[in-house]
């Protein structure tokens, strides 16, 4: 079974209180609408925890494509943590990778998975990415 997962996340404020957002769609319906929220984070690490509680979802290997509209979260699962690890997780300014916890969660949860990491634009005519965002948004709120 092929699975597709929308993401997003939010923050008012950065950092500030921060929601996060998936839904899971098979054969095109929505099978699950996941959310969360934090009191203090940063839109990054909102990015990167809505992928990450989308995933740990599935039990067996599945093949996913996840849709985001959050470069960061693309180019760093995909390019970026691959210099991360060989540099003992620096930059290449030799500073610190910030969100490593999170990254190295999700590079874990990745690996067990056949996924595909789709970049969308934000805010676009996208039915799924608006409707992340408008969950992400309102998690704030809870």
């Amino acid at each position: 079974m092929k699975y597709k997962i929308y993401t997003d996340g939010a923050c008012s404020g950065n950092p500030g209180p921060g929601g996060w957002a998936a839904i899971i769609l098979v054969n095109d319906k929505v099978q699950d609408m996941l959310s969360g929220n934090e009191k203090n984070t940063t839109n990054n690490q909102m990015e990167l925890m809505a992928p990450i509680k989308a995933i740990e979802k599935f039990k067996k290997k599945s093949e996913i494509s996840i849709f985001t509209d959050s470069t960061y979260v693309r180019d760093g699962i995909t390019t970026w943590i691959k210099q991360w690890e060989k540099n003992g997780w620096k930059t290449t300014s030799k500073k610190p990778v910030k969100n490593k916890d999170l990254w190295k969660k999700l590079k874990i949860l990745s690996s067990k998975h056949s996924i595909k990491w789709v970049w969308v634009k934000g805010h676009a005519h996208n039915k799924y990415n608006n409707l992340v965002d408008e969950i992400a948004q309102e998690a704030i709120k809870k």
